[in-house]
This record gives C-alpha cells, structure tokens and sequence, in this order.
C-alpha cells in the first residue's frame, strides 16, 4: 500500500512507546493519525503533535472499541491502517509462595493483550472492506498486531503476558486468511527488548544489561525501528500472515 495524505491510519497504544513510534513514522510519510489510549493527557498531546486526533479507548471493552470506530468514520470516513500496540505486562507466577497465580491480573492480560488486539483488528476490518480499491491487488487496508518474543520464550513470571502475545501469534494466520477476499493484509510484529516506557523506568545498569543479551546489536531496541517495521510492512505488498521477531537474535532465557 503506498502511503498518502488521504490515508487514514489508527494506532492504538499510541500515546507511548512502540504506539507512538509508528503513529510518528506513520504520520512523516503523510497518513493521518487516530490515535487510541486510555492516558488521556499524553494521547492528546500526541495526537496534537502529529496532526491527528485522540480518542480515549478501552480496547478490552468491544463498545469503547465501537465508539472510536464511529468517531474514525465521522471524522475521516474509513481506515486504511490499523495497528495494534495497547498491552500491559503484569508479572505473577503459576504459584508463588504456596498461592496460586491470581486470576484477575491474569483475565485482564488476556482482554487488553488478546481481546483487544482483535477488537481494534476486527472493527477496524470492517470499516476497511467498505473501501474501494485502492491498487491493481485490489488492497482495502492493513493490519499489524503487536505480539512479542514471550510468545515463544516466556520467562518466570510471564503466564499471563506469554499466554496473552501467543495468542495474538495464533491468531495472525487465521485473520490474514479471512481478510484475503476483502484485500486486507494482517501480519504481526514479535519485539524482543525494546526501550518502551517501561524498560526507561529500570536503573540504567539494569537496561545496559538487559541489552548485553541481544547478540547483534547489543542493545536494547529503538521503538524507531519498531516503526520502520510497521511502515515496510505497510507498504510491502506480498508481507502477509506472518509474524517477524525484531529481536537482534535474542532468545530468551527463563529469567
């Protein structure tokens, strides 16, 4: 798909971190952004920044998800890009002193990482296959989930987090498969360590050696380069039903 000014591209998660990367890199290669967080304060300032618009979003809640459909219809008239970067991580263990993992942090990884990935994925799918053509292929839109290395290598402490993004990897496939007849393409992108928020929030030794992990480079990602990814992924025609680690290599360790 290329990229113009009468592209319309949702972002949710876009307030911060890996979100706010690919709404930037989304919107210098001309697209208007819609931005969904449920921090209303650095949403708006976001979307003010870039030109677009903000609208408080609860992904886990299908309706919440449903308004800022509407509003995405009202104000720009469809979508063409979708992509998915709202997540939370809590860190709990199957059993921890003798208490087994409590089900509600549990629950709610699952409807924020999980359920709302394919809340925004699915409505925002509706509004794209109401789209006329946009190339000769016959492309509606594109949509990229955010899963995660823990998909594969989760690590002490990540159940819930790990159950979650490999839910999101299973789903990629089946999504991209239903989508094909309509022209929307769906791939996801797996990170490894990046520096989002919550990483930025560790004392830096602990940062340096979180990135001494990556064999090549070893750093911690750039949410940068999480957004070139979103971008090539938008505007490569044959990137579809797959998921890409962007990771340096890493394989994680249990801990």
């Amino acid at each position: 798909m290329i990229i113009t000014k009468d592209t319309v591209a949702i972002v949710s998660g876009g307030a911060s971190g890996l979100g706010a990367a690919a709404a930037t890199a989304l919107a210098e290669a001309g697209a208007k952004l819609v931005l969904l967080d449920m921090n209303e304060t650095a949403g708006a300032a976001q979307a003010k920044a870039l030109g677009g618009i903000f609208v408080k979003t609860d992904v886990s809640d299908p309706a919440s998800v449903a308004a800022a459909m509407e509003t995405v219809k009202t104000t720009y008239g469809t979508a063409h890009i979708a992509v998915n970067c709202a997540g939370i991580a809590p860190a709990a263990k199957t059993v921890s002193k003798g208490a087994a993992h409590d089900p509600k942090p549990f629950i709610a990884t699952i409807k924020v990482n999980l359920i709302g990935t394919f809340n925004v994925a699915s409505q925002a799918a509706a509004l794209m296959a109401a789209n006329d053509p946009l190339d000769a292929d016959g492309s509606r839109g594109v949509i990229v989930n955010t899963a995660s290395v823990a998909a594969y290598e989760g690590q002490v402490g990540q159940v819930a987090y790990a159950a979650s993004k490999g839910g999101v990897v299973g789903m990629t496939l089946p999504m991209a498969r239903d989508l094909a007849q309509l022209g929307i393409r769906v791939c996801a992108i797996a990170p490894g360590l990046f520096k989002t928020p919550m990483l930025e929030g560790l004392p830096q030794e602990v940062q340096d050696s979180l990135g001494a992990q990556v064999p090549f480079p070893s750093r911690l990602g750039n949410p940068s380069e999480y957004a070139q990814l979103v971008r090539h992924i938008v505007e490569n025609q044959m990137l579809n039903g797959e998921v890409i680690r962007l990771d340096g290599a890493i394989r994680m360790a249990p801990r």
